[in-house]
């Protein structure tokens, strides 16, 4: 399963969506991946009103608020398959 987080520079809603990737895969003993807006900016471009973004196996499953219990169901779904 290959997770990732689109985040931005100084931007409160990327801390708190990196802060549930943290606790939420540590459960699972799984890692991810934050992609910064400033390493790509043609994603700053395609998603500017949408950051942070959740990629799980490069399609977007989520966008600003990370919900925790959202993003173990789709783990879960994930390790399943």
């Amino acid at each position: 399963m290959d997770l990732k987080l689109l985040t931005k520079p100084q931007c409160h809603l990327c801390a708190a969506a990196k802060q549930t990737m943290d606790e939420i895969t540590s459960e699972y003993n799984i890692g991810w991946q934050e992609i910064s807006t400033t390493d790509h900016p043609e994603l700053a471009e395609q998603f500017a009103e949408e950051i942070p973004v959740l990629f799980i196996n490069d399609k977007q499953r989520d966008f600003w608020v990370i919900d925790p219990a959202r993003l173990r169901l789709m783990i879960e779904a994930g390790l399943e398959s």
